[in-house]
């Protein structure tokens, strides 16, 4: 098995458009360009089917990564995970995650344990029609245990974040599918972005064994006892497959950093948050060097209208969505609690965690 070492580097932005802070980073040397293997980041859009804060933030990372790397824009996106999350409402701050890996000959004498590793991979191109159903979900599943494999992870157990962005139906999308005969599990773009999502997710918990392979169509956005403890999915309208990035620890990484997490019950389940910062060494009595790099979290409305017995109004709200008032409750519980509010929350946890909750993961780094 190949040796890899992988870096963690967070990046504060002042817009989807500003890449300065990552161009600084690859002049000083703190980063290789070609080393980078995904991008996770955090857009001021609303988070909806007409959030285009995501694609320009896409398109100018890979116009400034282009020169670098000799590619061409269209040639980085394709080489490059980006994962573009929108949405920072409440204390939430924009900011992008840079995931790089190279191999390396064999581990340094002073790490010994399992170290963070990184792993990647796509499905094919789905129809419109399979958005939603059993086809995104085995598809997504061979993609899961592709990723774990690209990752060097041989246990599920070791995986504690699965991020996936994955496409959404647009009228044109559906319109296809209708013109060839088909169809779409939901003509509306916005509920597609949810059957997409926990479809995916399903697809997470199918291939690490969470739950069985004998899922139907109608268990989606339905069977909410059947989820993920670690998939992480967001929509977005700028592909037609999806992208996987398997984070978790392995024996073959020779990195810095270590992963861990934890799953939340609701939207205001402190306990497990600090159980995941636990897991990797932070808490009441934390382990001395160690430095924390970021906090990943998917955030949910409860879908029966009540957080630990009490009404909330987050489903009945026209003027805001019910995933922007979750990622705001979301991300200020962990900010609180992180003593920052640069954290990736992201909104839309259908079968990511328990009804109304969701897995959140803590990456550290170990300081020598």
């Amino acid at each position: 098995m190949r040796t890899t070492t992988v870096g963690v580097i967070r990046i504060a932005t002042t817009g989807p458009g500003d890449v300065s802070g990552l161009m600084a980073m690859i002049g000083s040397g703190a980063i290789d360009p070609a080393a980078i293997l995904a991008i996770l980041g955090k857009t001021e859009g609303n988070g909806g089917v007409n959030d285009f804060t995501r694609e320009y933030a896409v398109a100018a990372l890979c116009t400034a990564l282009a020169p670098k790397l000799g590619l061409t824009p269209h040639e980085v996106e394709q080489r490059i995970a980006f994962v573009m999350s929108g949405g920072t409402e409440g204390v939430l701050s924009p900011h992008i995650t840079v995931f790089t890996r190279q191999e390396v000959a064999q581990r340094p004498a002073g790490i010994s344990g399992k170290r963070m590793s990184i792993g990647m991979a796509h499905t094919r191109d789905f129809l419109p029609e399979e958005l939603g159903r059993t086809a995104q979900i085995a598809e997504t599943a061979k993609a899961v245990s592709a990723a774990m494999a690209d990752a060097g992870i041989a246990d599920v157990a070791d995986v504690h974040f699965v991020q996936i962005k994955c496409p959404l139906l647009t009228s044109d999308r559906v319109e296809a599918a209708a013109g060839r005969g088909k169809k779409t599990a939901t003509t509306s773009a916005y509920t597609s972005m949810a059957y997409s999502r926990g479809a995916s997710a399903l697809g997470v918990a199918v291939a690490l064994g969470e739950i069985g392979s004998d899922i139907r169509d109608e268990d989606v956005l339905r069977r909410y006892d059947l989820f993920s403890k670690v998939a992480s999915t967001s929509s977005g309208i700028e592909l037609m497959h999806n992208v996987v990035i398997v984070l978790g620890n392995s024996a073959a990484s020779a990195s810095e950093f270590e992963i861990g997490h934890a799953v939340m019950d609701d939207a205001i389940d402190a306990p497990a948050v600090m159980a995941a910062l636990k897991s990797v060494g932070f808490g009441a009595d934390p382990q001395p060097g160690r430095e924390l790099v970021n906090i990943f979290a998917k955030a949910e409305a409860s879908p029966n209208g009540a957080v630990r017995g009490f009404r909330h109004t987050m489903l009945e709200d026209t003027d805001i969505s019910s995933t922007r008032h979750a990622r705001a409750a979301v991300g200020g519980l962990i900010a609180g609690l992180a003593g920052t509010g640069a954290v990736y929350v992201s909104g839309g946890a259908e079968h990511q965690g328990p009804a109304g909750g969701g897995p959140v993961a803590v990456i550290a780094r170990l300081k020598h």
